[in-house]
């Protein structure tokens, strides 16, 4: 899968998920401050990241995961 399109659906469950505009996210979006997302709604969209990219992902890399970024930069590694 390509780095877009794992973008691309990164920011689709975001939005989704937070009843936001894609056009009003990008890679630079951090997933606590910008979204102002509390660890439960975090926890939900990691689950939500794991069904749609069929990925494991431990608790301890959830942590890393601050930005949109961050996020598509650990799926796509996790791809290959």
């Amino acid at each position: 899968m390509e780095r877009q399109e794992i973008l691309n659906k990164v920011i689709t469950l975001v939005a989704d998920h937070f009843e936001l505009d894609p056009a009003s996210l990008t890679g630079e979006t951090n997933l606590m401050k910008d979204i102002d997302a509390d660890s439960i709604d975090f926890v939900e969209l990691v689950l939500e990241m794991e069904d749609e990219f069929g990925a494991e992902i431990s608790d301890e890399d959830a942590e890393k995961l601050i930005t949109i970024n961050n996020t598509v930069d650990y799926i796509a590694s996790r791809a290959k």
